[in-house]
């Protein structure tokens, strides 16, 4: 059984078939880039490339959309082991770096990064990789993210900046894209060592792009840095912000249990009202271990 299609499909018969998922249920909006539009179901993923015309579909209940759904004979639509990419997923190699965590009051700053090829890009796509943000299931995160690890061929580096530490840093530095620029050379520092023949590195674009230069400069690695808006759109991005936020997630959890205290995310009124919660539980001097310190939320505490 194939977890994968790929189908030619006109613009009449996608725009048919987009109205009829947009009345199941059992299928919910999601978001990819290059897509006219994209569903995702219990297990199975579906997205209509435009430009090619092509509709892919991924997931273990792939043969049954095909079969129950478009009412096709998989058989005559694709192989037995479909690799049949987007259009524009880069499967040369590189790295790909993102981070989470950056405007959320409580939490770490957590940057990973992810090595891929023409030998693990498809498996990537085919688990469903994209940005992180489109995927607002905590469980799915971490289930992607686990998966993520055990592809052949993928190499991943996660650093999780404690709250703690991140507030020495943020004193230090006094910048967050500073901040940001050291976490990123040095995940990128670390894919280097575990894979040196790696020609370039992708990241979402900085406000200033000399200053992931400037960081990456300075550790001397050999490595040629890219800088796009909405880099999450690489597969390589996407996978490294699947694994910074499953990390993310996993340290929220941890610590919100062990605390006895929520911690939203955000910094909107309620994340103040849930620091200030956290500081008549277990006092001020605490809240370095776990909230980033310069946040206007903290000014407005008791």
């Amino acid at each position: 059984m194939a977890n994968q299609y790929s189908i030619q499909l006109t613009k009449v018969e996608a725009a048919a078939l987009q109205k009829k998922l947009s009345a199941r249920p059992d299928f919910g909006i999601s978001a990819r880039d290059y897509t006219d539009f994209c569903f995702e179901g219990e297990s199975v993923n579906v997205a209509y490339y435009p430009k090619k015309g092509s509709l892919l579909i991924q997931g273990r209940g792939a043969e049954d959309f095909v079969k129950n759904i478009l009412q096709l004979d998989p058989a005559e639509k694709a192989p037995a082991k479909s690799t049949t990419l987007p259009a524009l997923v880069d499967t040369t190699p590189h790295f790909g770096v993102d981070e989470s965590g950056k405007g959320d009051y409580f939490g770490p700053l957590v940057v990973a990064g992810v090595y891929t090829d023409e030998r693990c890009a498809a498996e990537l796509v085919r688990l469903g990789c994209r940005d992180s943000k489109t995927i607002p299931d905590d469980t799915r995160i971490l289930s992607i993210a686990a998966r993520i690890k055990k592809t052949a061929g993928v190499v991943s580096e996660v650093i999780c900046i404690g709250p703690r530490r991140y507030n020495e840093l943020y004193a230090e530095m006094g910048n967050l894209n500073r901040l940001l620029a050291w976490g990123h050379a040095r995940v990128i520092a670390a894919l280097h060592e575990k894979v040196p023949s790696c020609p370039r590195a992708l990241s979402d674009q900085f406000a200033n792009e000399w200053v992931l230069k400037r960081a990456l400069g300075q550790r001397h690695i050999p490595v040629q840095l890219e800088q796009r808006t909405k880099a999450e759109s690489d597969v390589a991005v996407a996978a490294a912000s699947i694994l910074a936020r499953a990390r993310f997630v996993q340290w929220m959890q941890q610590t919100a249990q062990a605390s006895g205290c929520p911690m939203p995310l955000g910094c909107a009124p309620h994340v103040t009202r849930a620091a200030q919660h956290f500081v008549d539980t277990h006092g001020k001097e605490r809240l370095q271990d776990v909230a980033k310190l310069h946040f206007k939320v903290t000014q407005k505490l008791k």
